[in-house]
């Protein structure tokens, strides 16, 4: 295989469900990190959309997380889909069911008004349930295989771990095969990897710059 850069940001989710893929598989890989308020001239040239993450396969520039994911399952080794084609598409369907949850996080994170805030905690509430039925034994996802929907899910209930050092949003009193599901991710060795050790802290420093109702009860917290 070609040598592989992952091109990241600190704080971005949608690379750390890359960085998780690779650390699952045992592939070697170099990450770069870059700012995305100043994005570097080099970065403009091979990113389409100005966005993050990038994987560079040699000379070859993939871009959205979700090919990068399935270019790296078929073509390294351990496999984190299922074999059968019908499980493997219901896969894919929950990955995108957690890309939606992550942009119900955005309007968390920036929203200033409370209603809207509290309208979309209770949209995410409300798919957390729509997880707990299709969970069966646990740990993971699948039971006893990590599979790229954890790689997805590991990243948005990091998310919410920040969130609740200061508010309680009440997210996970009605979903407890979900709660385990969270604790068991907070603990997979390629999940705690895929940030650096002072994510939270960054994270809540993005937060405070939003000027969003969340912001407002940080403050109240310190």
């Amino acid at each position: 295989m070609a040598h592989l850069t992952l091109v990241s940001h600190d704080l971005c989710p949608y690379v750390q469900r890359a960085a998780i893929a690779l650390a699952e598989k045992g592939v070697d890989f170099r990450r770069v990190d870059i700012d995305l308020a100043n994005k570097p001239e080099w970065f403009r040239a091979i990113s389409p959309l100005g966005k993050v993450p990038l994987l560079r396969v040699g000379d070859v520039t993939l871009f959205e997380s979700g090919v990068m994911v399935e270019y790296l399952e078929e073509t390294t080794p351990h496999p984190l889909h299922p074999c059968d084609p019908l499980e493997r598409a219901k896969h894919r369907a929950w990955m995108e069911f957690g890309s939606s949850i992550l942009a119900d996080i955005w309007v968390l994170e920036t929203t200033p008004d409370r209603a809207a805030f509290v309208a979309k905690r209770d949209v995410v509430a409300d798919k957390f349930k729509a997880i707990e039925g299709t969970l069966v034994s646990g740990p993971y996802f699948a039971g006893t295989s990590f599979s790229l929907v954890d790689a997805v899910f590991g990243p948005v209930f990091r998310y919410i771990d920040t969130f609740e050092r200061f508010v309680d949003l009440g997210l996970f009193e009605a979903v407890p095969k979900v709660a385990a599901w969270r604790a068991a991710l907070a603990k997979r060795p390629s999940v705690i990897g895929a940030v650096v050790p002072d994510y939270s802290e960054r994270l809540e420093a993005f937060l405070r710059k939003q000027n969003g109702w969340i912001a407002g009860l940080m403050r109240k917290a310190a």
